[in-house]
């Protein structure tokens, strides 16, 4: 394989098994059916790729040497742990010159080894948060402390679940697998957080240099076709779809030149995407048509997500409609993040002094004491009102708060326009 010299290669490292990971540990889980296993041999790829790519050059196809690398150490680990031996004996020996088995011939069966992953990794012997935190973990490629501040909770706390989690999977021998039937629909809910989760983690990064991860975001968006397509009469499923498809139409508008934010005001919206606006309408009328009650919480963030979409200009918002749906959202799935955003909607169709009181109710929130956007929200509100001074101390603080360095920027920026 043909090697390209490159002036970082630790970068392109990072950034090549940040994308491949999920891809890899997902084919090495439907092999060895041992998650843990598979992000272990996943890891060797890597230090393999550290140590090989600085003195050669990174390849061609980085992620098939990744992947072909993770498969040579799948079989070096089979025949050096003998623990490993008898746990995988039927499969060890053949890894490197067997196909996997063929699947059960199923009309409903998914073939997707990412997706398998979502159902396994969300399997109901494990809690809620741990399910979603070893799907990030897994699927997403993100570190503990990206999840963690996903999660509004300390980094050892998600770091246990992830441990955890694993082991209670191996324990079990869980298999690697789609669930059909009333199992499947019990694991729907999970999933469905779980796609959400990893679509915001690309849609805006919490860390980083990158205000964008545009691969993140295409593979959530790319499951949640998949589960539109296998659950037709599911609203939900229908409405994180219509949800994400309105918020990928965005994607073009959300950075300038130099990959710094622009904020939804600023936006061009020519260069929304339109045909993933129409799809957008398109799934969250599926939903609508499909639903049996009261719309869900998925559903709710379609609708205020389709507001959006259809004001030609930032002037031209629904924001009343918009304050309405998160209300109604805060009713139905209650969140400190869903009132502060209700209470930016509010300031829009009320005015900023009604929107600051709302904010100011939710200073004593444990889950956003150390939340950027409590002070970011509460910047611009003041800012509207005239206390710059005020504005300012509120954006510095954000800022600080702050780990992905565009968004950083950004409230930096803000913060010196209140001096002028």
């Amino acid at each position: 394989m043909t090697a390209q010299p490159t002036a970082d290669p630790r970068h392109a490292i990072e950034t090549v098994f940040r994308i491949e990971s999920p891809r890899i540990i997902a084919a090495l889980t439907r092999l060895v059916r041992d998650i843990g296993i598979a992000e272990e041999l996943a890891q060797d790829a890597l230090v393999a790729a550290l140590e090989q790519w600085p003195r050669d050059g990174v390849p061609d196809n980085p992620g098939a040497w990744l992947m072909a690398t993770a498969r040579h150490r799948a079989v070096d680990l089979i025949r050096r742990r003998e623990n490993y031996v008898r746990k995988l004996q039927e499969i060890g020996r053949s890894v490197e010159t067997t196909a996997p088995p063929e699947e059960p011939a199923d009309p409903e069966d998914i073939d997707d080894d990412l997706l398998r992953l979502v159902f396994t990794a969300c399997h109901p012997v494990l809690s809620a948060e741990a399910r979603i935190a070893l799907t990030l973990r897994l699927l997403g490629g993100l570190t503990t402390a990206e999840i963690a501040r996903a999660f509004l909770v300390p980094e050892p706390t998600v770091a246990q679940r992830i441990v955890r989690a694993k082991r209670t999977l191996a324990s079990r021998n869980i298999a690697f697998e789609v669930p059909y039937g009333p199992e499947r629909e019990a694991r729907l809910g999970s999933v469905l957080d779980v796609i959400y989760l990893i679509f915001n983690e690309g849609y805006a990064a919490t860390a980083g240099d990158d205000w964008l991860r545009p691969a993140l975001c295409e593979d959530a968006l790319r499951l949640a076709r998949i589960l539109s397509s296998l659950m037709p009469k599911e609203p939900e499923v229908h409405a994180l779809t219509s949800l994400l498809e309105f918020q990928a139409s965005r994607a073009a508008a959300r950075t300038g030149p130099g990959g710094e934010p622009v904020l939804l005001k600023d936006q061009n919206r020519r260069r929304w995407n339109r045909m993933l606006i129409a799809r957008g309408i398109t799934a969250l009328h599926r939903a609508e048509a499909t639903a049996a009650g009261a719309p869900g919480p998925y559903a709710l963030q379609a609708a205020i997500a389709a507001c959006h979409a259809h004001a030609y200009t930032y002037e031209e918002t629904d924001w009343r409609s918009i304050a309405t749906l998160y209300a109604l959202l805060a009713a139905r799935a209650p969140s400190p993040v869903v009132e502060l955003n209700r209470a930016v909607a509010v300031s829009m169709a009320e005015g900023p002094r009604q929107g600051l009181a709302l904010v100011d109710a939710l200073a004593a929130e444990p889950a956003l004491r150390d939340y950027h956007l409590l002070p970011s929200v509460r910047g611009d509100l003041l800012a509207r009102l005239g206390r710059t001074a005020e504005a300012r101390e509120e954006f510095l603080r954000a800022a600080d708060l702050a780990r992905n360095e565009r968004e950083r920027e950004l409230l930096r920026r803000r913060a010196a326009e209140c001096e002028t």
